[in-house]
């Protein structure tokens, strides 16, 4: 069985590609940016050329999607909205479109940045509440892509950390660099997430294809924790001296992108199905016990 995998080269894609090639042929998608992925078959492609997204379609015959490329900055999109709205939602429609013609299983990365943080923890059927340019146009994407193919899982991915690809890592280096050259790590003691390894979120992914999930789904991991924390455990893990972590607020940072205090999912649907996150401490050790840190 074939699958395709968009933003093989990013963070979230480059984990996804490894996890799924156990049970599947992969095939991966990247823009500007090429990796080497082993046993994976990359093409350089803009999804937000319809034509150029249906050849590769009708050459590959791809058996399910999994769409993980997206301009996933919040600042980014915020001061670039019309360019980030083409790959967030323009992109997305196409490869809904490609997917809902030929009747093939398609999971959207969506995000927890499309509620507002007042009301956690939030369930699949909350109302979205986006603040952000980036939350809205996931919310656009996902109401738009469940109009043109509903038998789409809508999957809202927490924030996540794991091993980086080639080209993109995720907070956790900076956190790590950061420790390792003894510098302060000032960390916000009010914003609450409810992280996942890219690892774990991987594996969440492809149980919603493999379930033909169909609407929205929540791949959160099972611990509500803020930034502070998280950088007061991985110091801990690591052995560093805590009192480099220090105490911050969101509003004494100024970033172009509003930020929700706490966009903590509930994701009791997908441990339902199967979906098991360890806690943030055994998948820090999995990880940092995988690399020599």
């Amino acid at each position: 069985m074939k699958i395709l995998i968009t933003g093989a080269s990013g963070f979230l894609g480059w984990n996804l590609c490894q996890q799924a090639q156990s049970n599947w042929q992969v095939y991966g998608t990247y823009f500007s940016q090429a990796v080497t992925i082993p046993q994976t078959s990359l093409s350089k492609i803009d999804l937000r050329d319809y034509e150029q997204l249906k050849q590769l379609f009708n050459s590959i015959k791809p058996d399910a999607v999994i769409h993980t490329a997206a301009a996933s900055k919040p600042n980014f999109c915020q001061t670039n909205p019309e360019e980030s709205y083409s790959i967030n939602v323009t992109a997305s429609l196409n490869i809904a479109r490609l997917c809902a013609e030929q009747n093939i299983p398609l999971a959207f990365t969506s995000t927890d940045l499309v509620f507002d943080g007042e009301n956690p923890p939030y369930k699949e059927s909350d109302p979205v509440s986006p603040i952000c340019y980036y939350g809205e146009q996931k919310v656009t994407a996902e109401q738009e892509i469940l109009k043109i193919y509903p038998a789409t899982a809508i999957c809202r991915m927490p924030l996540m950390f794991g091993l980086p690809s080639p080209v993109a890592n995720s907070f956790l280096q900076g956190f790590i660099t950061s420790l390792q050259a003894g510098k302060e790590l000032n960390l916000f003691v009010d914003e609450f997430r409810t992280p996942a390894s890219a690892t774990t979120a991987a594996k969440g992914l492809l149980l919603a294809i493999e379930k033909r999930v169909h609407g929205v789904i929540h791949l959160g991991g099972k611990e509500r924790i803020s930034r502070y924390n998280f950088g007061l455990l991985l110091a801990k893990i690591l052995n560093y001296d805590p009192s480099l972590i220090k105490p911050g607020k969101q509003k004494d940072v100024v970033m172009a992108a509003p930020r929700s205090p706490d966009t903590s999912l509930d994701s009791s649907k997908a441990f339902a199905i199967g979906y098991q996150p360890q806690s943030i401490e055994k998948e820090l050790m999995s990880i940092l016990n995988s690399v020599q840190v």
